[in-house]
C-alpha cells in the first residue's frame, strides 16, 4: 500500500511538473520573458494575468478585473500553478534583484488570488478589522509564510535601505500604489521601482497639495522610518521623484497636514 501511494504521489508530482513546462511554454511565446527566467520562477504564468485582467483605469489607477478571472477556470488554476512554484524554490540560488522581484511577484499574485477568492468583495480591509495579511499563507522556500512575513519580516528586513519596495507591493486597494501590468524583473528593477515611485508620488493619492500643505498617502505615515523616519526625510524623498511643478509646490509648501488612503477595491466594476 505504502508503494502503491508513493507511485501515485509521484504521478501527481509529475503531472504538475508538466502542466507548469507547458503553460510556460505557451507564455514564454507571447511574453518578453527569458529562459534563464522562467527555470527559476515562471513569471511568465504571471505575466499572462497580469496582461489579461489589468489595465489603466479612471484616475490613472490600474484597474484588476477580478469577475472574469474568477470566471475562468483556466486562468486560475495557471494563477495556482505560479503560486505553486515557489514552494520549494531555493531563494538562495538567486540574485539579490531576483529574491526581490520574486517575493513581490508572490505577494502581488497571492493577493489577487485571495480577492478572487472572496469576489465580490468591496475592500480587502473592512472598517471592522485589522486586514487579513497574518492569515493569507503561501508555501514559498520550503516553508509556510504570510503575507504579513513576507511584506515585514522578510522584504522590510532583507532590504532595509529601500523603501521604494512600497511602490511595488499591492493590496487590492485604490490607495495604493498600482499592480503593474508585467511582473517584476530583477533586469529592470531599479528603473521600474524608480518609476513606481515617480508615479505614485505625482499622484493625487501620493501626494496633494492642499492650501499651503501637503495631503499624503498614510503609506508614509505608516512605514515613515523607512523613509528617513521624520518628515524632513519624506519632503526630500518626494522631491526626489516629484514632477518640476509639484516640486515647485513642494518647496513652497513643505509641510504634511493629513495623510489619507482609499481602501476600495481597485476592481473593474469599482470604477463603473
Amino acid at each position: 500500500m505504502a508503494d502503491m501511494i508513493q507511485a501515485v504521489t509521484s504521478i501527481a508530482a509529475a503531472t504538475a511538473r508538466a502542466k507548469i513546462f507547458l503553460l510556460c511554454l505557451l507564455a514564454w511565446a507571447s511574453a518578453p520573458y527569458t529562459f534563464a527566467e522562467a527555470k527559476a520562477v515562471p513569471h511568465a504564468l504571471w505575466a499572462d494575468i497580469l496582461q489579461t485582467y489589468v489595465s489603466p483605469g479612471p484616475q490613472d489607477v490600474n484597474r484588476v478585473d477580478y469577475s472574469a478571472l474568477k470566471a475562468s477556470d483556466a486562468d486560475r488554476e495557471k494563477l495556482d500553478i505560479y503560486i505553486e512554484a515557489y514552494s520549494e524554490l531555493d531563494f538562495g540560488e538567486l540574485t539579490r534583484e531576483e529574491r526581490l522581484a520574486a517575493w513581490v511577484n508572490l505577494y502581488n499574485a497571492v493577493t489577487v488570488r485571495y480577492i478572487v477568492g472572496k469576489y465580490p468583495v468591496g475592500t480587502i480591509n473592512p472598517w471592522y478589522s485589522r486586514g487579513p495579511w497574518r492569515s493569507i499563507k503561501v508555501r514559498a522556500g520550503g516553508e509556510e509564510v504570510s503575507l504579513h512575513q513576507i511584506e515585514h519580516e522578510i522584504l522590510r528586513k532583507q532590504w532595509p535601505d529601500e523603501p521604494r519596495l512600497h511602490y511595488a507591493l499591492n493590496c487590492a486597494s485604490i490607495g495604493c500604489p498600482d499592480l503593474k501590468t508585467t511582473p517584476w524583473r530583477a533586469e529592470t528593477l531599479e528603473a521600474d521601482l524608480s518609476a513606481a515611485a515617480r508615479a505614485y508620488i505625482n499622484h493625487p493619492r501620493g501626494v496633494s497639495p492642499v492650501g499651503g500643505s501637503l495631503r499624503v498617502s498614510s503609506i508614509y505615515k505608516w512605514y515613515k522610518e523607512d523613509f528617513g523616519g521624520s518628515e524632513t526625510a519624506l519632503i526630500g524623498h518626494f522631491l526626489d521623484y516629484a514632477e518640476p511643478s509639484l516640486a515647485e509646490t513642494i518647496r513652497k509648501s513643505p509641510t504634511i497636514s493629513d495623510y489619507t488612503y482609499d481602501w476600495s477595491l481597485n476592481g473593474i466594476e469599482a470604477s463603473s
